[in-house]
């Protein structure tokens, strides 16, 4: 995998950091999942609270809190709690708990609270989202001789629009949802070709399995995951965070998928810019091909 996410000792940026416990929280321990919640739902509470305090209120050890706090990427609690109170002064408590549906919430509620985590995915992508990172892939991306995507369930309905959107400049992508086609497909890339995974969570295995095949094959590796500490963020060359989470009322949420969308469209454009001449070829001639069409339709009696 490439460079960290964090800087040792520092933690995410302040403006991400919720979005980043959300995000690790499947790949912690039951203990620190525990602490994680806490901080998910009362970031105020937690940065108020001594370690002390904090191990009474969680029912875990002081030691866990430590080892939680490291794994975010902080030297320790107390960079934590400095980490969550400015996250509490720069943002209001609805934007750092966006808040859950609820079986009674009246439809008002439901369009205030879908609209605002659909908004906060997109806002939370793009802070972690950085040039450099996006640049790597773009240039992976755009010099691959084949590009292969791999996602299921909702990933794989961004993995079909990464593809058909590459296809439409005219490079070679097709995009798996189906694990044995995706393992076939897997194990005949080489060098020179590109396998993208998208996964939520980082673990899915349909996904998983084929980009693992893919890297041992020797092609490039790019994983889109929420998760930087996932499985498939550690088989991955390059990884691209997107910020969106799955409720009991939501799953598959829209704010999972169009925080991948995001990703996906930044990678296109990218490619797009340095492939220009040849995009433009590609692009003209695939309108054109299905204008003909239309017009051929509309002309039959």
């Amino acid at each position: 995998m490439d460079d960290e996410t964090t800087r040792p000792g520092e933690g995410p940026p302040v403006e991400t950091l919720v979005a980043t416990v959300r995000g690790v929280l499947p790949s912690l321990t039951p203990a620190a999942q525990t602490v994680a919640r806490l901080i998910l739902d009362d970031p105020g509470m937690v940065a108020r609270s001594t370690i002390t305090e904090l191990s009474a209120a969680s029912g875990t050890s002081e030691a866990t809190i430590v080892r939680t706090a490291r794994v975010l990427g902080f030297a320790g609690y107390p960079q934590l709690r400095l980490a969550l109170a400015a996250a509490s002064a720069a943002r209001p408590a609805e934007r750092l708990v966006p808040g859950d549906l609820a079986p009674d919430d009246p439809l008002s509620e439901v369009i205030v609270k879908v609209s605002r985590a659909e908004s906060e995915a997109i806002e939370d992508t793009v802070a972690q989202l950085t040039a450099e990172r996006l640049g790597v892939v773009v240039e992976t991306i755009a010099g691959a001789r084949r590009v292969d995507v791999y996602g299921v369930g909702a990933s794989g309905l961004v993995a079909t629009d990464m593809a058909q959107k590459l296809l439409r400049i005219g490079m070679t992508s097709n995009a798996f949802t189906d694990a044995h086609l995706a393992l076939t497909s897997s194990v005949l890339l080489r060098a020179g070709d590109v396998a993208v995974g998208i996964s939520t969570s980082g673990e899915t295995p349909d996904v998983l399995g084929p980009l693992r095949n893919a890297r041992d094959a020797g092609a490039a590796t790019v994983a889109i995951t929420n998760n930087p500490r996932s499985s498939i963020a550690q088989v991955a060359d390059h990884v691209l965070i997107s910020a969106g989470r799955e409720t009991a009322f939501r799953p598959g949420a829209l704010a999972s998928r169009i925080s991948q969308l995001l990703v996906v469209d930044c990678v296109f454009v990218g490619v797009a810019q340095r492939t220009f001449d040849s995009s433009q070829r590609a692009l003209q001639a695939t309108r054109t091909a299905i204008g003909d069409f239309l017009r051929s339709g509309r002309t039959k009696p």
